[in-house]
């Protein structure tokens, strides 16, 4: 029978674990590797994600872990932007691209292109790429020098980088360093002597799966499929996964629903007390982007349109016990939060605290305003 917990204990257990309640002690790249990864097209939301979760922390750090390869950037989760840690975005990458999106129909139609081809492509890009680091128009420049790619320029240079994507699945280029305000791209094993060659999804789906439960569980299937791939893989084959793990797992019971947890996390779990910690988290946060806005225990399904906003820009947030109660942004030199009516009396002593901790983080004297 499987064990029962409130969600209030669940969620607690959660803040716990991504290192919010308390906030813990990991270093940058400690603070990434725990919630796998770091959603990261806006770099100082990014930045916000990991500092937010260290007692202490200095400007730039997330910066110096990638120049240093303790970190890697690429186009990963759902097709988006992430921060990973070089040893594991392999494991998540393998399965994002064992779906092979790019060989639907639909995708070859768009982009004029066979899969024939687009393995062709690959070994121009990895041989373009190689020992070298290339700013995007250097790379499609050489891409569209080669025999029959020339078409390709138009949608290799896309800002949204989709021609693009399957190769940074497929562990054939991340990010560099900028070159002023140019991307430029460099093979993963070029960015980092840490880096770990994606493996074969049966061996990566145990490591990404044990993972996403250390920092979101209790979850179902249906969250890390949502989290990590929004279409891209098969429901049938992740359910698959998290058969194929299931001795590692253990099946709980959430306000009356199924989750599952690490085995060796269940005796923690379950003598977890719920919490009212108070917490201002910055867009495209991982609490809210890992479970999915469209989760109703931790963002109400009738505020879902306040945080998950028009081109797929997510709100600041304000989560107390678990559960995100507001948004908030930065005006003048106040913290401007807009409190959901619904979410009672508002915690003015925590929003104080958190507010003079994001002052401090930040570097300047912010004020608390409450709408």
């Amino acid at each position: 029978m499987a064990a029962k917990i409130s969600w209030k204990q669940a969620l607690a257990w959660r803040m716990r674990r991504q290192l919010l309640d308390p906030v813990g002690d990991e270093s940058a790249v400690g603070v990434v590797r725990r919630l796998c990864a770091v959603q990261a097209q806006v770099a100082s939301f990014a930045e916000l994600c990991v500092r937010v979760r260290r007692t202490r922390s200095k400007p730039g750090d997330v910066g110096r872990a990638l120049i240093d390869g303790r970190l890697i950037k690429t186009w990963a989760m759902r097709g988006t932007l992430h921060l990973l840690t070089p040893e594991d975005a392999g494991a998540f990458l393998s399965l994002i691209a064992s779906g092979r999106s790019w060989e639907r129909p639909s995708w070859q139609k768009y982009f004029g292109v066979t899969p024939k081809q687009l393995d062709a492509l690959r070994e121009v890009i990895r041989e373009t790429l190689a020992g070298k680091v290339l700013t995007r128009e250097e790379l499609i420049g050489a891409v569209t020098a080669r025999r029959g790619y020339g078409h390709l320029g138009e949608a290799l240079r896309s800002g949204w980088g989709t021609l693009l994507k399957p190769y940074a699945w497929q562990g054939d280029l991340c990010f560099g360093p900028n070159r002023g305000n140019r991307v430029t791209f460099v093979r993963p094993e070029d960015a980092s002597s840490r880096w770990v060659r994606p493996r074969e999804p049966e061996e990566a789906a145990a490591i990404a799966i044990v993972a996403y439960l250390r920092g979101y569980g209790p979850a179902s299937a249906d969250n890390f499929h949502n989290w990590l791939s929004r279409g891209r893989v098969s429901t049938r084959q992740v359910r698959k996964w998290f058969a194929s793990v299931g001795d590692r797992l253990r099946e709980v019971e959430v306000g009356g629903e199924r989750r599952y947890v690490l085995a060796e996390d269940l005796d923690e779990l379950l003598s977890t007390k719920p919490t009212k910690a108070v917490r201002l988290l910055p867009g495209f946060d991982q609490y809210v982007l890992g479970p999915g806005t469209d989760d109703p225990h931790v963002l109400p399904a009738a505020r879902r349109r306040a945080v998950s906003q028009q081109s797929g820009w997510i709100a600041p947030i304000v989560v107390a016990g678990g559960v995100v109660r507001g948004t908030w942004k930065i005006a003048a030199d106040n913290v401007q939060v807009a409190w959901f009516s619904e979410a009672g009396a508002v915690p003015r002593s925590g929003l104080r605290a958190e507010v003079e901790r994001l002052s401090t983080i930040l570097g300047r004297d912010l004020g608390l305003a409450v709408n």
